[in-house]
């Protein structure tokens, strides 16, 4: 019985002094317009002689405790646009592009959309190869432009989409020019013609219609497809005089289309 009435006491001891004891103390977040400001600050950087740092990680920590802890504020809608803003500056296109197209997908109404859409864009740009490589980046940059122009023609966006549209179209065609130039060096002459063919049809007006023009009239020529060869070549003449390739058409058209 004394043993009991010892382990009661020691019990009730303990009971007291959990009750006694102060609730444990929870940290106060800031207010949201405090850390966005403090998440603008960090991302300003600093200069350090001819340098600037800038701690991206930390400052997308203060964003993202806004969107925590704050999820139904409009300061958590700028902080979401915010950290895809500081991955995309910080270089790591795969996380901005993620958030650019969550932002979009979440406040479709927003007038930031199509700045989002714009930026998505970008960050496959910035993914994209040499044009005598794998273009699935610069085909999905495409992909993301022709959405910001078709759906807000008159956005503050859309006249520097349309420059990097042509830029990008631009490029996948200097792609094609080199797969079928490399199939004209190798005398496939199938092969470029396709690929000649294909350019003039799938992008016109960038600039390289009158070579590719020419070296399908090359093309045809060395397959003994004369009538065709020699009708490129006149079109050469009529409708880029002021190119370079229009003299070696002429030439072409003189000494006969199969003339080297």
């Amino acid at each position: 019985m004394r043993d009991r009435s010892i382990l009661l006491a020691a019990i009730a001891l303990v009971v007291i002094t959990a009750c006694s004891s102060p609730p444990p103390a929870f940290e106060e977040v800031a207010p949201a317009e405090d850390l966005y400001a403090e998440a603008l600050d960090i991302l300003e950087g600093r200069n350090w002689l001819i340098f600037r740092t800038t701690d991206y990680v930390r400052a997308i920590e203060k964003l993202q405790s806004i969107i925590d802890n704050y999820p139904y504020s409009d300061v958590a809608v700028l902080a979401e646009l915010k950290i895809a803003d500081a991955y995309f500056d910080d270089g790591r296109y795969d996380e901005a592009l993620s958030y650019y197209r969550d932002f979009a997908d979440l406040h479709p109404q927003h007038e930031k959309v199509p700045y989002t859409i714009l930026r998505s864009a970008l960050c496959r740009e910035r993914q994209m190869h040499a044009a005598n490589r794998d273009q699935t980046a610069t085909r999905d940059a495409l992909l993301y432009l022709d959405r910001l122009l078709a759906k807000y023609p008159h956005s503050p966006e859309a006249r520097e989409a349309e420059i990097l549209w042509r830029d990008l179209r631009t490029h996948l065609a200097e792609n094609i020019t080199e797969i079928a130039e490399f199939y004209l060096e190798q005398e496939e002459y199938e092969s470029a013609a396709e690929r000649y063919r294909s350019l003039l049809n799938e992008y016109p007006g960038l600039g390289l219609d009158a070579e590719a023009l020419y070296n399908l009239g090359v093309c045809y020529a060395e397959m003994r497809r004369t009538e065709e060869a020699e009708r490129i070549f006149q079109s050469i003449v009529q409708n880029y005089r002021d190119s370079g390739y229009a003299a070696a058409a002429a030439k072409r058209i003189k000494e006969g289309p199969t003339s080297n």
